[in-house]
């Protein structure tokens, strides 16, 4: 009766464990607050900024239209899919699609591996970064 026990106890601390380890491999998937685009830049140089961005990070640009662009990340066994919307005044980037990410719907929220999160910061990070450099081009020209 004790062995059963004791089989019993290492079985639940193990489960436990294991489901701590998965709760830990998953976080909140929540877009990032969109980016304000700097006044006096055209449609050609925000979209030129973001594709830098993104191809600087080792994206793929997957879809090019007025207003909208798609990238792809290919890494190692993981693919993510982001959509990254523009206009004159603000740029924002929405989760579209993975693979190997761990994306799930839980009590009607989304959650997804961690590290997309901060691939995901540093594109945003870096479109700011851009936009912002090119404004200030533009004024030194200007």
């Amino acid at each position: 009766m004790r062995f059963v026990t004791l089989i019993l106890v290492l079985a639940a601390l193990s489960a436990i464990a294991f489901s701590s380890q998965v709760m830990a491999r998953s976080a909140p998937l929540v877009d990032p607050d969109p980016i304000d685009v700097p006044a006096g830049l055209t449609d050609k140089q925000i979209a030129k900024e973001i594709k830098r961005a993104l191809l600087q990070r080792g994206w793929e640009v997957t879809g090019d239209k007025s207003g909208e662009i798609e990238g792809t990340l290919h890494l190692r066994t993981h693919m993510a899919k982001i959509r990254i919307g523009y206009d004159s005044k603000q740029v924002s980037i929405t989760y579209l699609d993975s693979n190997d990410l761990e994306y799930a719907e839980k009590r009607g929220k989304r959650v997804i591996h961690p590290n997309y999160l901060g691939w995901i910061g540093f594109i945003a990070t870096d479109i700011k970064a851009n936009l912002g450099v090119t404004a200030l081009d533009n004024e030194s020209e200007g």
